[in-house]
């Protein structure tokens, strides 16, 4: 558990003292989580599950929190105090407390290519992100996002979808 004990107290990659932080963690993700592709960054203070896939040139952001299987593609960038639950308490019957109704069955979150997340997104079990997709800051993801979409709020919305178009007029 390197990660556990040391890892997750490094400075932060972007640090202006470099001890190699950004490479022991991505060392310890490997030897961890289920698959950690190249050129991986979790930052300082992440919290990852066991069950994490996670693809070339991603990154988990400072102090992000990921639970059960977790998906994530390539060049995903998200940023800190993100949170992804993969569990949650059933809520159905209003006469019980939550340690007495238990927990829903593990809904695994997928997350696609070239995906931006921004600060304290919280997405929720089951949920899967398309690729290309933007996820404004403090989101609370809930459903199902297509690709290219621009998504925020709580519960998070489409404002917009992203395309070469107008990419070009924004330049």
């Amino acid at each position: 558990e390197g990660y556990t004990i040391i890892g997750k107290h490094l400075p932060a990659s972007s640090s202006s003292i470099n001890i190699g932080q950004k490479w022991f963690r991505c060392w310890c993700a490997k030897h961890f989580a289920e698959a950690v592709g190249k050129g991986v960054n979790i930052e300082r203070g992440a919290v990852l599950s066991r069950k994490l896939s996670i693809g070339n040139y991603s990154g988990i952001g400072i102090n992000s929190s990921i639970q059960g299987e977790t998906h994530i593609g390539d060049y995903v960038m998200m940023g800190p105090e993100c949170n992804i639950w993969t569990i949650n308490h059933k809520t159905s019957d209003y006469n019980y407390t939550d340690e007495q109704t238990g927990i829903i069955a593990e809904k695994p979150v997928y997350i696609g290519n070239d995906v931006c997340i921004g600060s304290r997104v919280t997405i929720l079990p089951g949920v899967r992100i398309g690729n290309g997709v933007v996820i404004g800051s403090c989101a609370v993801v809930s459903r199902d996002v297509p690709d290219y979409a621009v998504v925020v709020g709580n519960p998070a919305k489409i404002v917009k979808y992203r395309n070469k178009q107008s990419d070009k007029e924004n330049d």
